[in-house]
């Protein structure tokens, strides 16, 4: 029986606690001086993050200098804490939408994680979906930046609107009517743009448990 592990990423492009190897590498893949380690239980994992990637190279230095401690002893300088990062990435565009109903008025919106600020916000538009309208924001977020120029990783709560952008294709089986003509009218340009843009951003996963609500939260939960 496989037991899961969960992984601690101190230093790398998103530094959390994540539970599959997969979300966890692709933070430090790449990343230069990636600091991570994998543990046996929740628990041990988020204590070993808030502790900092210093205390628990330092607890294992001493445990290395225990096995060959000599009569004179050992005399080990405990260095001060620095101060811990925030866990996210400051600099990036978090997205999300909301929904009033399955279906019902749907909106998107996208925000500078650093300051709060509100870069862009669509809607409300009748008979959408929540699904949907996180599709939608994850490619304006793409599109949007590179008319700007721009290039901030994505923050989005949503692993099925990064699946879909991932894939190209928003999978929605929600059924078009003319009331909500305008919103597949969107989809379709979406999808366009994905098929006929090569340029592409880091899209992560916005964990909020540990968190809190992404910053693009529209607060109405």
């Amino acid at each position: 029986m496989q037991s899961n592990k969960y992984y601690v990423v101190w230093k790398g492009y998103a530094p959390g606690v994540y539970d599959s190897w997969e979300e966890a590498e692709i933070q430090v893949s790449g990343y230069p001086d990636a600091q991570y380690r994998a543990y046996k239980t929740q628990e041990a994992a988020v204590d070993a993050f808030r502790e900092g990637y210093d205390k628990e190279g330092l607890i294992q230095e001493v445990a290395r200098q225990m096995q060959n401690i000599s009569a004179e002893g050992v005399k080990i300088e405990v260095k001060p804490q620095q101060p811990k990062p925030v866990p996210y990435l400051l600099d990036a565009l978090a997205v999300d939408a909301a929904c009033s109903g399955n279906p019902g008025p749907m909106e998107y919106r996208g925000v500078y994680v650093r300051t709060g600020q509100e870069i862009f916000r669509v809607g409300p538009l009748e008979q959408g979906t929540n699904n949907i309208g996180e599709f939608l924001a994850i490619v304006h977020g793409l599109a949007l930046q590179e008319k700007q120029g721009t290039a901030l990783p994505i923050y989005s709560d949503s692993v099925n609107a990064q699946l879909w952008v991932q894939q190209g294709v928003c999978k929605t089986k929600l059924e078009e009517t003319e009331v909500n003509a305008p919103i597949f009218d969107m989809i379709e340009r979406a999808e366009n743009w994905l098929r006929t843009h090569s340029f592409r951003l880091p899209i992560y996963k916005w964990e909020t448990k540990q968190w809190g609500e992404i910053p693009a939260d529209f607060g109405r939960k």
